[in-house]
């Protein structure tokens, strides 16, 4: 299991662990290179990386960017920003088997969203 970002109301993370139930230990991911603090961001497992997207952080930044995360290497690498939907948060993300497709959440005006995107 990993997971990465949040907030606690007060802060905004971009931190994140990798739980083993194995062993029953906890990894830290690395915080190179890894997105910029948020919450209300999407996650999705492709198999063998982890892609966060979207997001908004404490100062009402409304993300569009998001980065792929690989536990092999824990190491991240951003996703790309062509054609990229507009920044949101509380949006809807899965993942085909090949490609990840978000929908709706919030945009920076408070609008409930009818679109998204595929990466």
């Amino acid at each position: 299991m990993i997971i990465w970002g949040g907030t606690d109301i007060s802060d905004y993370f971009n931190t994140g662990g990798r739980y083993n139930p194995g062993t029953d230990t906890w990894t830290s991911t690395n915080i190179a290179n890894a997105p910029t603090a948020r919450s209300g961001h999407t996650a999705i497992w492709t198999g063998n990386q982890m892609i966060a997207w979207g997001g908004i952080d404490g100062f009402f930044n409304y993300f569009n960017t998001g980065g792929r995360y690989d536990p092999a290497t824990n190491g991240w690498i951003a996703t790309g920003t062509d054609n990229v939907p507009v920044g949101r948060y509380l949006h809807t993300a899965v993942w085909t088997g090949n490609e990840m497709i978000v929908w709706g959440g919030i945009d920076q005006f408070d609008v409930d969203l009818d679109t998204g995107g595929r990466y």
